[in-house]
C-alpha cells in the first residue's frame, strides 16, 4: 500500500514537473551569453531576455490578432521544436562583405480556445534575437488580415532611450510625411510621449542602465506585409509594435496586413550587448532574409555628384548639369544624379544628349522621379511615372534605351502594405530594365539590401538637404552624425548626401547657410556613413577653393566595405569606426562635444603601420600628415568640436 502511494505521489510530481517545464521554455545563443525564456502568463505568451546573466528585457508580451483568430490571449502551450541555423552568404552592399550566421532556433506552438494554432519562431545568434509568427491555415481559411500585434518590449526601470519620433501623417512638405526624418533625444526617460503620440520609428536604441545596450528593429518587410513602428511606451517601460496610422496616404488603404495562409510576419530583431560594439557591427537585418529575385545584371556601386543639394532648383538646366558631369569626371566619380524638374527644364530629348555626353566622360546618369501617385501634393516632376505598372514599365523602357543607370524615387510618406507593394514593384520592374534604385522621402529599409539585388539605399534620416533649409539642423549636424552609426545606419544603407565642402551652403559660397562643422568632419562622414552609392555635395568651385589633399581624398574614397569594426564612442557625443576596403583600412571619427576630445584608441589592425592622418587644428583648419601607429596598435588623438579625423592606411 505504501509503495503504491509513493508511486502515485511520484507520478503526480513528475507530471507537475513536466507541466511546469512545458510552460517555460528557453534558448541560448551559440556562445551561451544571450538567453531568451518564454512563459505563459494567464494565457498570454511572454518572454524575457538576459545577457551575461543580466535582465535586458523583462516579461514582454507576444501575440497577434487576426480577423479569423485571436492569438493575444487565452492561449495554451502545445509544444516546441529545436534546431540550429548555419548560413553563409556574401553581400557587397552592407557593412560586412562575407557573413557566417549561426543561430539556435526555438519554435513554440500555441493554441487558442477554438483550437486554432500559431507558431512563434525564435533564432538566437551571438548578441542577436530574431523572431516572427508563423500562421497555418485557419479552419480552412487560406487568407486572413493581421489587425494588430501584442508584441512588446518591457525594459528595466533604469533604461534610457535614443528614439526618433514617427512623423504625423499627411504633414510636412506637400503632405508627404511620415518620411523618417525626425531628430533624436539622447538618454531620454522611458515612456516619454511624442507630441502627437504617433510613437517612434525603427530602429530604437536603449541603454539599460549599467547592464548594456539593446537595439530594436524589424526586417524582411516586403509587399506581403506592412511596416511597423514602436508605440510611445508606458512609464513602466513597455513599448509595443504598432501598425501604420489609418490617416497615412490621405486616409486610403489598410492599417494591418493581408496575408495568404500559411503565412509569416516580418522578423522582429533585438540586438544586445554589454557595450556598443555588437550594436554597430550587427548584421541581423540581413542574416534572416534571402534574395527575392536574381540581379538582371551586375550593378556597379560608387560615388556621384549632384547639383541640387547646394545649387538647388535653379541648377536644373542643361549647362549646369554639364558642369557637374565634368566635376564627376575630374573626381573620378562613377555617377551624377540629375534631380527634380529635369523633365520640364531639360526634357527627354536634351536629356539623351546629356546622358551621351556623360558616357563619353565615363560617368553614369541617375535620374530623380516623384513616386506620385495619388498620395500627396508634391508638384515636382516627373510625376505619375512610378505609381502604376503600365506607366512605370513604359518609362523604364525609355530609361534603359537612353542609357540611364538608376533612379532616385522620392515622396512615399507611409508604411501601409499598399506602400510596401509600391516599393517592391518599383524595385522589381527596375531590375527587369537594369536600373538601380535609391529611395528618398522614404521609410527605413528592412533587409532590402539582400532581398532586392538592385536596391542601393534609402534616405530615411534627417539628411543633408535639411542642412540647407534649417539653422537648427546645421547647429546639430555633429550631434546627429555621432548617432547614425549606432542607430539608423547600423540596420540599413543610408543615403545621406553629404561631404559638403562649401563654407556657406549656397551656390556663391557666401553670406548665408554657414556650415558649422570642419572639413575634417565632412571627410570623416564619407567613411562613417555607409551606402553603396554615395552622392556627395561637392561643387565645381571646391576644386580650387579647398585644399588639394581634400579633393585627393575624395577621389579615392570607396563606398563598399569588406569589414566594419566599432572603435569607440557614445551616441550623441562622438563616434569612431574602422572600415576595410580590400586590404586598406580607414578609421574615421567625429566629435559632437563643445570641447576638444582626447581619446586613446586601440587599432590592432594597424599596429606598426604607417598611416595618413586627416585632422583639424584648433583654429578649425584641416591638415594632413603622415603618422605611425605603435606596435601595440594604440593611438592618442584629439578631435576638435564639430570636427573629425580620418586615418588612411
Amino acid at each position: 500500500m505504501q509503495k503504491r502511494l509513493l508511486y502515485f505521489l511520484l507520478t503526480i510530481l513528475v507530471a507537475a514537473g513536466r507541466n511546469t517545464s512545458a510552460q517555460e521554455v528557453g534558448v541560448l545563443s551559440p556562445d551561451r551569453q544571450l538567453k531568451l525564456t518564454v512563459t505563459l502568463n494567464n494565457g498570454q505568451p511572454v518572454y524575457t531576455v538576459t545577457y551575461q546573466g543580466k535582465v535586458m528585457l523583462e516579461n514582454s508580451p507576444l501575440g497577434l490578432v487576426t480577423n479569423e483568430a485571436d492569438f493575444s490571449a487565452g492561449l495554451k502551450y502545445i509544444g516546441k521544436e529545436e534546431a540550429t541555423v548555419d548560413k553563409q552568404y556574401a553581400n557587397a552592399k552592407i557593412k560586412k562583405a562575407q557573413i557566417h550566421y549561426k543561430a539556435n532556433k526555438l519554435t513554440c506552438q500555441w493554441e487558442n480556445a477554438r483550437q486554432q494554432k500559431i507558431k512563434i519562431v525564435f533564432q538566437l545568434s551571438d548578441n542577436n534575437i530574431a523572431f516572427r509568427y508563423e500562421i497555418p491555415v485557419l479552419d480552412k481559411r487560406m487568407s486572413c488580415v493581421i489587425k494588430s500585434e501584442a508584441t512588446g518590449y518591457k525594459f528595466p526601470a533604469a533604461t534610457t532611450t535614443f528614439l526618433s519620433p514617427m512623423m504625423g501623417p499627411m504633414g510636412g512638405f506637400a503632405r508627404t510625411s511620415p518620411s523618417y526624418e525626425s531628430g533624436y533625444e539622447p538618454d531620454a526617460p522611458l515612456g516619454k510621449p511624442t507630441r502627437g503620440k504617433d510613437g517612434y520609428v525603427f530602429p530604437g536604441l536603449f541603454r539599460v542602465g549599467d547592464k548594456g545596450w539593446v537595439l530594436l528593429s524589424e526586417t524582411g518587410v516586403s509587399s506581403l506585409y506592412c511596416a511597423s513602428h514602436l508605440s510611445d511606451g508606458t512609464p513602466e517601460g513597455l513599448y509595443t509594435v504598432e501598425y501604420p496610422d489609418a490617416r497615412q496616404n490621405n486616409g486610403f488603404g489598410s492599417t494591418g496586413a493581408a496575408i495568404a495562409l500559411p503565412g509569416v510576419t516580418p522578423w522582429r530583431t533585438i540586438t544586445v550587448g554589454a557595450d556598443l560594439k555588437p550594436i554597430v557591427e550587427t548584421t541581423i537585418p540581413f542574416d534572416v532574409v534571402d534574395p527575392l529575385y536574381e540581379a538582371a545584371q551586375p550593378y556597379r556601386f560608387g560615388r556621384g555628384t549632384w547639383s541640387w543639394i547646394v545649387w538647388q532648383d535653379p541648377s536644373m538646366n542643361y549647362a549646369d548639369q554639364v558642369k557637374f558631369i565634368d566635376l564627376a569626371a575630374t573626381l573620378k566619380f562613377e555617377y551624377i544624379l540629375i534631380d527634380a524638374l529635369w523633365d520640364t527644364n531639360i526634357g527627354k530629348e536634351k536629356m539623351k544628349e546629356l546622358i551621351k555626353y556623360a558616357a563619353s566622360k565615363k560617368v553614369g546618369v541617375l535620374l530623380w522621379y516623384n513616386s506620385n501617385g495619388p498620395f500627396n501634393d508634391a508638384p515636382m516632376g516627373p510625376r505619375n511615372k512610378m505609381s502604376s505598372s503600365i506607366a512605370r514599365k513604359k518609362e523604364m523602357k525609355w530609361l534603359r534605351e537612353a542609357g540611364v543607370k538608376g533612379l532616385k524615387v522620392d515622396f512615399f510618406g507611409g508604411d501601409k502594405q499598399e506602400t510596401m507593394r509600391l516599393y517592391e514593384d518599383i524595385l522589381s520592374d527596375a531590375n527587369d530594365y537594369g536600373l538601380m534604385i535609391i529611395f528618398h522621402g522614404a521609410t527605413l529599409p528592412r533587409g532590402w539590401e539582400v532581398m532586392y539585388p538592385n536596391y542601393v539605399g534609402s534616405e530615411a534620416v534627417l539628411a543633408s538637404e535639411m542642412l540647407i533649409f534649417s539653422q537648427q539642423v546645421r547647429e546639430a549636424e555633429a550631434f546627429y552624425a555621432s548617432l547614425h552609426p549606432f542607430i539608423r545606419n547600423t540596420v540599413g544603407s543610408m543615403e545621406f548626401g553629404g561631404v559638403l565642402l562649401n563654407k556657406y551652403l549656397t551656390k556663391n559660397n557666401t553670406e548665408r547657410n554657414q556650415r558649422l562643422t570642419t572639413d575634417g568632419f565632412q571627410l570623416a562622414t564619407a567613411v562613417l556613413f555607409q551606402n553603396p552609392v554615395q552622392l556627395f555635395g561637392i561643387t565645381p568651385n571646391n576644386l580650387t577653393d579647398v585644399p588639394g589633399f581634400e579633393i585627393g581624398f575624395m577621389k579615392d574614397i570607396p563606398t563598399v566595405w569588406e569589414e566594419t569594426i566599432f572603435i569607440d564612442g557614445y551616441p550623441g557625443k562622438y563616434c569612431i569606426i574602422a572600415r576595410r576596403h580590400g586590404k586598406q583600412w580607414y578609421v574615421a571619427g567625429v566629435n559632437a562635444n563643445k570641447e576638444p576630445l582626447k581619446v586613446k584608441i586601440k587599432l590592432p589592425m594597424l599596429a606598426g603601420s604607417n598611416v595618413r592622418m586627416y585632422n583639424d587644428k584648433m583654429d578649425r583648419t584641416t591638415y594632413t600628415t603622415e603618422s605611425k601607429i605603435n606596435n601595440s596598435g594604440e593611438l592618442e588623438i584629439e578631435i576638435q568640436p564639430k570636427g573629425g579625423f580620418v586615418l588612411r592606411q
